[in-house]
């Protein structure tokens, strides 16, 4: 493991223990909060669907566009910061934030919930990011594994409490409830801001690059929306998904040609000289395309293949935040091991679940989702402590707020990309499974009219025995999708593990 640091020059500007608890407290509180909007929502999905007459890739909208927002507001969290002060950032986000979850619950259509939850996640981008920077900036390198691993608490309570209390609400009541539910949690942490964060400063620069800023927002933006509306519009065949492409290249290429030559860039390229925060872009890349997508795929497969209720989707999506919390735990002692084997056993049980995800039968019980889910879980809290570390150790201070805002972005995207990719599997998936089973029924194979004459398992006297034939091989079909998409998750998962390889620690 790394030795200890040097005696920081900061450190005796730091607030006493007391003060630095209770603002590990609030802003714990804070991270909870938002955390809670990534999967209060996913339990609902498919009652949104039904209430809104909206298509699987059309709902999935609702989870795409928030990260989609939080992506691109993420990046301004330092200018912000020095603009406004870190204070007032926070004040102003959780207040926004609040706002647009009301605004959520009350939306007449599709169009109106995914606007409020553009609003909400682009309320909420700052808020982890200024928090995590504002705990790392308050505590000594050799206390910020420990910090973090508390910290991390509130990406675990807001996903254990979320669908847990969101599913019943949602079941007693419907959707609407999951986003109320959320207003007198953003008063608790609004007050807690008010009491307890009182950093007023502005360091920094208050300087933004509008060029850089708006072609990234415009590479994301367009990239998300050709990946979101690709399996729908039959890909490239289709000119809107060729104009996203061509436009998301151009954005992208304009956005690094400009970062590589403009004097102060809306993301520092020099922040990539640093090998170890380099290899954790990568890896929270990764982290973040595994960490949600189960998530938004569980809820869809329980309820439409199996028909189980709100409540119990609830449940099953909770069971995955108690395995992130028994990880946080673990770390919160573990945090002084070696991160590399760490990472590896996080990464590992990652893609353990996925493999065994992806054997699920199409009568899968409630057990084989909760110990699954509660396996991806520990994966994910295994992850996150020794990740940050590694990626912020060998930075200066100076850099942890355009750092941290730039790791959250590449998180939030990767979280953004996956998700569309992984509907995307599983939508293609059931298409063409939907197409051979449905050749393999046809009147005139003798298999189908053998077991007609013997067994009786599917009649094909009437139209309503074939109507039911049909649903069978659809449920069978769009099962088939899910398990692609879970194995490809799996693959992804391994894949990483090799560039753990690359990090190199002091010794």
């Amino acid at each position: 493991m790394t030795a200890e640091p040097l005696d920081d020059p900061a450190d005796a500007a730091r607030p006493d223990a007391f003060t630095r608890s209770m603002i590990l407290a609030t802003l714990t509180t804070v991270t909870a909060l938002y955390a809670m909007t990534v999967t209060i929502a996913n339990v609902s999905l498919p009652q949104m669907q039904g209430a809104l007459s909206a298509t699987t890739d059309q709902i999935a909208l609702v989870v795409t566009f928030n990260i989609i927002a939080t992506a691109v507001a993420t990046p301004m969290t330092g200018w912000l910061a020095a603009r406004f002060s870190r204070r007032t950032i926070l004040i102003w986000g959780v207040t926004g934030f609040t706002v647009s979850s009301l605004a959520c619950g009350m939306a007449p259509s599709l169009e109106l919930l995914v606007v409020a939850r553009i609003f909400q996640g682009a309320f909420g981008a700052p808020l982890v990011p200024l928090s995590q920077a504002i705990v790392m900036d308050n505590y000594p390198k050799h206390q910020q594994g420990s910090a973090i691993a508390v910290f991390g608490m509130g990406v675990v309570l807001g996903p254990v409490l979320a669908p847990t209390v969101g599913g019943y609400l949602s079941e007693l009541y419907n959707w609407r409830w999951v986003f109320f539910m959320i207003v007198p949690c953003g008063l608790v942490a609004l007050t807690g801001v008010l009491i307890y964060i009182q950093d007023r400063s502005k360091a920094g620069s208050n300087y933004l690059d509008w060029t850089g800023f708006l072609t990234l927002s415009v590479f994301i933006a367009a990239f998300q929306f050709m990946l979101d509306r690709g399996e729908r519009l039959d890909w490239f065949d289709s000119s809107t998904i060729l104009l996203c492409a061509a436009v998301a290249g151009l954005a992208f290429y304009l956005f690094i040609a400009h970062s590589l030559t403009a004097d102060r860039p809306f993301l520092n390229p020099k922040l990539l000289l640093d090998r170890n925060y380099t290899v954790g872009l990568l890896l929270v890349f990764v982290f973040g395309m595994l960490n949600f997508t189960p998530m938004t795929l569980l809820p869809a497969l329980l309820q439409g293949v199996r028909g189980y209720p709100d409540s119990i989707i609830g449940l099953v999506l909770g069971a995955r935040g108690l395995g992130t919390l028994a990880g946080f735990v673990f770390m919160f002692w573990g945090n002084k091991l070696d991160p590399r084997p760490m990472l590896a056993l996080g990464f590992g049980l990652q893609g353990l679940a996925g493999w065994y995800m992806s054997q699920f039968s199409i009568n899968l019980t409630t057990w084989d989702v909760l110990w699954t889910s509660c396996l991806q879980g520990l994966g994910v809290g295994l992850i996150w402590v020794p990740l940050t570390v590694v990626s912020f150790n060998t930075l200066p201070r100076q850099a942890t707020a355009e750092a941290t805002a730039i790791f959250h972005l590449v998180r939030n995207f990767g979280s953004s990309v996956y998700i569309s990719i992984a509907i995307a599997i599983a939508l293609n998936g059931a298409q063409v499974n939907y197409a051979e089973m449905t050749a393999a029924t046809s009147p005139t194979n003798q298999a189908l009219q053998f077991q007609d004459s013997l067994f009786r398992v599917w009649s094909l006297d009437s139209t309503g025995a074939l109507a039911g034939l049909s649903g069978e091989i659809a449920r069978q079909a769009i099962m088939i999708g899910y398990l692609n998409s879970f194995l490809v998750f799996a693959i992804t998962s391994f894949a990483i593990l090799p560039l753990l390889l690359v990090i190199r620690l002091r010794r």
